[in-house]
């Protein structure tokens, strides 16, 4: 066996190398995987009404997509998300936004490398948010929010002004994520794929969180390898294969939404 006295260095490295070169990318356009997106996170328990939005910027600067307010994540298609303007005005002139877009406006404004942004309410956060404790990461799966998800302790209220928009925007950081409390959760993305894969993360990070809470002490994870972790599963191609899963996970019942 020639790989016995490779290092584990080696091993990863051979392993991103094959990645790349071998599993080709799904070719779909941004509406495709933004619609895709809706129903993946609507299958995985992120639905909770119309509460939530799932954004991407656009090719004209400060504007972006996003769904419809009044349509919900099982209804969205690549030909109903719309595109705004940072004021939140449709640059069609058909529907509305979720006024709730407007602290997305805020995070596109002052973290120039985020192009996917997706904040929902699913029930494992949400009840996390109830007890105000930050989001702890300690199972290998969710390594990829291991130091890469900050915590609001204050709730601002009605999340459609300016303020709310800058208080998450600072929180944000460096960090990919936001866990908010009495609210919800917040990723981003530099692409669509990446922010998709964080969703689903975060909402599982949560139920784990929950359950181990109720068993115990919940254990930290060895700092050195989990931030190996982290970087091992938050690589571009990663995060393309994964979706590529979810995304024909989603077209086996979603049919219409590209």
């Amino acid at each position: 066996m020639k790989t016995a006295s490779s290092s584990k260095k080696e091993l990863m490295n051979s392993a991103q190398k094959d990645m790349n070169n071998i599993i080709e990318d799904i070719n779909l356009t941004e509406r495709q995987k933004l619609a895709l997106t809706c129903r993946i996170l609507f299958d995985k328990g992120h639905d909770a009404g119309l509460a939530g939005q799932i954004t991407c910027r656009a090719d004209k600067a400060y504007t972006f997509l996003t769904q419809k307010f009044g349509l919900g994540f099982d209804e969205i298609t690549a030909d109903s998300l719309m595109e705004v303007d940072h004021d939140l005005k449709p640059l069609d002139g058909n529907g509305m936004a979720n006024p709730a877009n407007r602290f997305h406006t805020w995070i596109y404004k002052e973290h120039p490398h985020v192009n996917c942004i997706i904040h929902t309410h699913p029930t494992y956060i949400a009840a996390l948010a109830m007890l105000k404790v930050p989001l702890i990461i300690s199972q290998m799966d969710t390594c990829a929010l291991y130091n890469d998800c900050s915590f609001v302790a204050d709730w601002p209220g009605v999340p459609v002004g300016n303020e709310e928009g800058v208080l998450i925007s600072k929180a944000l950081g460096k960090n990919r994520a936001v866990f908010l409390a009495h609210h919800g959760q917040l990723v981003t993305g530099k692409t669509i794929e990446e922010a998709c894969n964080l969703a689903i993360l975060i909402e599982r990070a949560a139920k784990l969180q929950i359950l181990a809470m109720s068993a115990g002490k919940i254990q930290p994870l060895p700092t050195k390898l989990a931030q190996e972790a982290h970087d091992w599963v938050s690589t571009d191609k990663r995060n393309k294969v994964n979706f590529a899963y979810y995304a024909r996970q989603a077209l086996k019942t979603h049919t219409d939404c590209i």
